[in-house]
């Protein structure tokens, strides 16, 4: 059920009428609340500029739960590198103090190696992976939703009745 879902949302998302760049935004910002833990308060930050920002909430959903299973399974290396930023940097440690004396950036849970090691992998890996999905998804809509669209099965679900019923409440 849950890859259908998945499967789903990368549908609506590849074909949703945002640019490629509007995607491959909403793929990059809900990445970063699959990698890092959940409850912090950058992914509080993420998510309204997701929901403000002229972004494909599709995408960010879908990028999201692509990058949950991710995150835990790459845990070992995000503590490694919040460990290494955190303890191993002398000159970073009254930085650290500072930042998790501060009232509203102690929320934010940036003494937790896991927590800052995954926010800094994503800092990393966001651009990259934005450019990715935008290339992606720009060859995508150009080469094989062309294709799928000439197919028969595809021509027959979108000509029937029960995909017109599905379309007259799909807001646009």
């Amino acid at each position: 059920m849950l890859l259908l879902k998945l499967l789903q949302q990368l549908v609506r998302a590849l074909n949703s009428d945002g640019t490629p760049g509007q995607v491959a935004a909403g793929l990059a910002l809900g990445a970063a609340l699959g990698l890092t833990p959940l409850i912090n308060l950058h992914n509080l930050v993420i998510f309204a500029v997701i929901t403000l920002a002229n972004v494909s909430f599709p995408g960010a959903m879908l990028g999201w739960a692509a990058c949950v299973p991710l995150g835990f399974a790459l845990d070992p290396v995000f503590d490694a590198v919040g460990r290494r930023v955190l303890l191993d940097v002398p000159a970073l440690v009254p930085f650290w103090t500072g930042v998790n004396s501060m009232p509203v950036l102690s929320l934010a849970n940036l003494n937790n190696s896991i927590v800052l090691g995954s926010l800094l992998v994503w800092l990393v890996a966001g651009l990259p992976l934005f450019f990715v999905a935008r290339l992606a998804v720009a060859k995508y809509r150009e080469h094989v939703y062309q294709r799928l669209a000439q197919t028969r099965v595809f021509k027959a679900v979108t000509v029937s009745k029960l995909y017109n019923l599905y379309r007259l409440f799909q807001p646009e």
